[in-house]
């Protein structure tokens, strides 16, 4: 596509552009805050506030130095300061002290500082503790915070047991946060709450991750078993599951917020390998019912290298990751037709499939502190994947979908500090692509029989041969800027307030199926389909949809410190986005007319002028106006025991996909071909498709011949509504924080309450309607459905589908953290989560990424389980080091079962109507844990003597191979007989061998340091 490689072309250009703009400017630029640290307390010299102190931090890994004077009360403040362990001196009056602190990502921590044998102003034992932080260089621990948040530390990364390599795996290990890897690797999730994985962002030294076009919540997660970023690269981060401060965008689920980590004063570097197989596994069940196991092999490996390029001045941070996986895909019936025999040109296409997929990642960071108070980092990252998709079950391995997922991200950054003040600026680039596409370019067969267990399912899939059915081309690409600005020279307060200014160019293309589909019924026929189905492009329409977005947002907050137990966060921010696609787009006028014509949609329950888009009447939505507010309260003024809570609102934004769903939806016109046999009848004079079948529609020729005599004016006909909103939550929590000393030992615990409300999803619906404007055939099915129109679309058209937003979701939560850290002098860790969920949404699977909604005409009030979040949550982790440099870590997670999709037609009346009075009816399978994984890890070390150090490690997953099954019947029953009885007797039984996650598996990984 010409367009898009001069887009790209422009934008490099523009991107080197302000790369150099940046370099040269004058006005320097600091951290964002949502990862670096702020340090402040007080400073007293002989018991009294030292008004002329001067307090300095310096990094003892890189040399970074920050200075500030105290004020007049002895308060002081260091912002900016990218996480890490510090030396902090103080001087005042002539004297001088030192303490050692490490500093986390985003934290706000408190360390009152004397001099002259003062002690430090709180009770004692706060002071103990304080001397015990600063002489061992132990973390400081951030309770006065409004937010619901917690950290993941670098040793829980680096030692837990782990599977992918994937740093957001370990995020489970914060309340309300659930990370899941299915047993073939691929797409692995994370979401928090009743909310789905597209609702949270990610954000990597300050710069968010945010996917615009398709699922995921950041770009590269979808459908894809790869890893968003090299482990080796991250230093640690904070999850944030609600009432993230105004300076946090694009999201209104969990903020993930990491920093990356930087080289230091000292060469350094370490090398890795992975290795498991099928050898290393048991067999999983469906390789018990088959009596032996497919070829599986996964290898990881990668290095890091880092040092000082200029002693104090310059640093270098570089790492590479790569993923080498062969995933066993079998090709196997499925359970319906598992006892009955099928012809051998079907039968001996089952057996041993694999499925491949190799990544590779790069990270580079360039950190150059240009004077004192100016520090600028440059940082890339390259992503470049390739995979198969849509192998194993009924497909063939040349039915399958190569997927290539390729990424870049780069950020130039300059930081600088003043006496009162500092300033952060960013100049971001960023090209994601998305591109699945057939193995083989050819038109596909699909192989069928009457379902045994199902009679009225006349099409049950046995195989599918041919050319995969998957066909896309979707990404973004563009540069942005954001400058965030801090004052802290206003007593008690710190006010800080950014602009962030994005230009990204979006483009989405599919074409579902790219070659004709064959239909066969095995019990009939094997040369003579019943059903074959096409599409054409439909002339003067451009499939290929391009849009240049322009995203603004703008916010101030304000962190008063009202008095030492006392602090108040006050914050208010604005986003709104261009998208010409959406506020450009018009109507066909042939489609409009239609429309406005038809009959059936003049007198019903919408109306069709709001879904009409002239090109001048719709805007984009400007309402995302978003109050965020929350406050801590320190009981005794000594950090231990602080209760804190918050209310806000946060605006996430419209998948771009779906957007661009009104152009290459209608941009094809659809063929659906049947030809009636004794099996699946048709009849001509009810359904023009029904037509006498011909040899000649076996070739593309014959087809292309068909559609130039029989031209149609178009397919499926989606229309988006001309008031769009952008989807958001708003956020309500009060919990408490406190520190515990049992002993010699320091604990950490919260417990919360939490409500979120999220509305205006964006779904798509039925605009279908009968003669009389009815939606349904029946009349008073109240929240049950029935006859559904979808065989009276417009004239001429295939189905018309609405675009609205209205689904929502409801979470009330209890978040129970309790977490004694690993540190160097008490070398063992525990860390608890515990999570209560009753959530609900108003279609079931929405929270999964369901985005169809055609049983009703409209979303519902009607609210149901959710059925993605289990009520009960428990992740028990553990770090241990005995000595003789070998660790020793675990991970249990216990769930109750989560909710399941189900129907009820059990107030149906027997044929001739059958299945009209039905209903979702979700339910939760019988038992008290529907799911439970025990993973273990250990890891040895070896000092050679020299700066040369080795390591062996063995993680075991799911070491007591605990089944997590996840396929149940869901039919409740029918009213018809139908084959079945009226109330099924094996609803709510597992009828399937999917399970959640792997089976027992076995990883052994080698490294080496230097």
């Amino acid at each position: 596509m010409n367009k898009s490689n001069a887009v790209r072309g422009r934008n490099r250009t523009l991107l080197g552009c302000a790369f150099g703009a940046c370099l040269a400017m004058a006005a320097p630029a600091v951290l964002a805050q949502a990862t670096s640290a702020t340090l402040r307390g007080q400073v007293s010299a002989d018991s009294a506030p030292a008004a002329d102190a001067r307090v300095t931090a310096t990094n003892l890994g890189t040399g970074l130095s920050r200075s500030v004077q105290a004020a007049a009360n002895g308060s002081y403040s260091l912002a900016g300061l990218p996480p890490g362990t510090y030396r902090v001196d103080v001087t005042a009056n002539g004297q001088a002290s030192s303490r050692t602190v490490t500093l986390r990502v985003g934290q706000t921590a408190t360390l009152n500082l004397g001099v002259g044998g003062v002690e430090e102003t709180g009770p004692q034992q706060a002071t103990t503790e304080l001397d015990t932080v600063t002489v061992t260089g132990t973390r400081l621990v951030e309770t006065r915070t409004s937010e619901v948040a917690t950290y993941v530390s670098q040793q829980q990364i680096e030692m837990l047991p782990q599977n992918s390599r994937n740093f957001l795996a370990f995020a489970d290990t914060v309340p309300g946060m659930l990370f899941r890897t299915p047993p073939n690797g691929q797409e692995s999730q994370l979401r928090s709450g009743a909310q789905g994985a597209n609702n949270i962002n990610v954000y990597i030294d300050g710069v968010g991750q945010k996917n615009y076009v398709t699922p995921g919540g950041i770009t590269g997660q979808d459908d894809s078993e790869g890893n968003p970023f090299p482990q080796s690269a991250i230093g640690e981060y904070k999850v944030i599951s609600s009432n993230y401060k105004a300076e946090y965008d694009q999201i209104s689920s969990a903020a993930i917020t990491a920093v990356t980590r930087s080289g230091t004063n000292d060469f350094s570097g370490s090398f890795f390998w992975d290795h498991t197989n099928e050898g290393w596994r048991s067999a999983s069940p469906g390789e018990e019912d088959r009596g032996a196991k497919d070829e599986e092999k996964v290898e990881q490996y990668g290095a890091t290298f880092s040092g000082p390029i200029l002693r104090d001045k310059l640093h270098f941070f570089l790492a590479y990751e790569a993923k080498d996986i062969v995933r066993p895909a079998p090709v196997v019936p499925p359970n319906a037709v598992a006892s009955r025999t099928l012809p051998d040109e079907i039968a001996s296409q089952y057996g041993g499939a694999s499925r491949p997929f190799n990544q590779d990642v790069y990270f580079g960071k360039l950190s150059w502190q240009a004077t004192d108070d100016h520090l600028i980092e440059f940082i890339a990252r390259e992503r470049r994947e390739t995979g198969i998709l849509g192998i194993g079950g009924v497909n063939v391995p040349s039915a399958g979908t190569a997927l290539n997922n390729d990424e870049s991200r780069y950020d130039l950054r300059s930081l600088y500090s003043a006496e009162n003040w500092l300033n952060d600026a960013h100049i971001t680039f960023e090209e994601a692509a998305y591109n699945p596409s057939p193995i083989t370019p050819v038109s596909s067969n699909r192989y069928t029989v009457v379902n045994p267990e199902n009679p009225n399912q006349l099409d049950l899939p046995v195989l599918n041969t041919g050319g995969g059915p998957n066909y896309q081309d979707k990404g973004q690409e563009g540069w942005g800027v954001q400058d965030d600005f801090t004052w802290f020279g206003w007593e008690g307060h710190t006010v800080k307030m950014g602009v962030k200014y994005k230009a990204v160019d979006l483009r989405a293309f599919q074409r579902l199926p790219p070659f004709p589909r064959y239909w066969y019924d095995v019990d009939e026929s094997l040369t003579k389909p019943y059903r074959i189905e096409y599409t054409t492009p439909f002339a003067g329409r451009d499939p290929f949809v391009e849009t240049s977005n322009k995203q603004f947002g703008i916010y101030i907050q304000d962190d008063w410190e009202v008095n030492e137990k006392l602090t108040l966060n006050l914050g208010i921010r604005w986003d709104y986005e261009d998208i010409p696609s959406y506020t450009d787009y018009v109507l066909d006028a042939d489609i409009a007319a239609t429309l406005r014509g038809w009959d059936n949609i003049q007198n019903t329950d919408y109306d069709v002028e709001d879904y009409i888009s002239s090109g001048s009447n719709r805007s984009n939505f400007k309402g995302a106006i978003q109050p965020r507010i929350g406050f801590s309260y320190d009981l005794f003024a000594d950090q231990r025991h602080v209760i804190f809570g918050g209310a806000g609102r946060a605006y996430d934004r419209n998948l771009f996909d779906h957007m661009a769903r009104e152009y290459y939806a209608g941009a094809f016109t659809t063929y659906d071909l049947r030809f009636s046999t004794p099996i699946h009848d048709c009849d001509p004079a009810a359904n023009p498709n029904c037509i006498p079948f011909d040899p000649a529609l076996l070739t593309q020729e014959g087809l292309d011949a068909y559609a130039e005599a029989n031209p149609r004016i178009g397919g499926q006909v989606y229309l988006l509504n001309n008031d769009l909103k952008t989807p958001y939550s708003d956020q309500y929590s009060l919990g408490m924080r406190n520190a515990v000393t049992l002993g010699e030992t320091d604990w950490n615990t919260s417990v919360t309450l939490s409500h979120i409300r999220s509305k205006d999803g964006i779904y798509f619906h039925l605009g279908n309607r009968r003669a009389d404007g009815r939606f349904h055939e029946h009349e008073d099915l109240g929240q049950s459905w029935g006859g559904a129109p979808f065989s009276i679309p417009p004239p001429g058209y295939g189905n018309l589908i609405l675009g609205d937003n209205g689904f929502e979701y409801t979470l009330n939560s209890l978040l129970l953290a309790i977490d004694k850290p690993y540190t160097s002098t008490s070398p063992w860790g525990v860390n608890l989560a515990y999570t209560y969920s009753d959530a609900e949404e108003n279609r079931p699977n929405a929270s999964d990424g369901e985005s169809f909604l055609f049983d009703y005409p409209f979303a519902t009030d009607q609210f149901y389980q959710s059925t993605g979040v289990p009520r009960h949550r428990l992740v028990l982790s553990g770090m241990w080091s005995p000595g003789w440099d070998t660790t020793f870590s675990s991970k249990l997670v216990l769930a109750s079962h989560t909710p399941k999709t189900a129907t009820n037609c059990l107030e149906s009346p027997p044929d001739p109507e059958p299945n009209y009075r039905c209903f979702y009816d979700p339910y939760t399978p019988n038992g008290t844990i529907g799911f439970k994984q025990f993973d273990l890890a250990a890891e040895k070390r070896w000092n050679t003597g020299t700066d040369i150090g080795f390591r062996i490690r063995a993680d075991l997953i799911n070491v007591f191979d605990w089944r997590n099954w996840n396929q149940f019947d869901g039919q409740r029953g029918t009213g018809s007989d139908g084959g079945r009885l009226p109330e099924n007797p094996n609803f709510g039984q597992r009828n399937g061998n999917e399970i959640f996650v792997p089976t027992r598996t076995f990883k052994l990984s080698f490294g080496v340091n230097w």
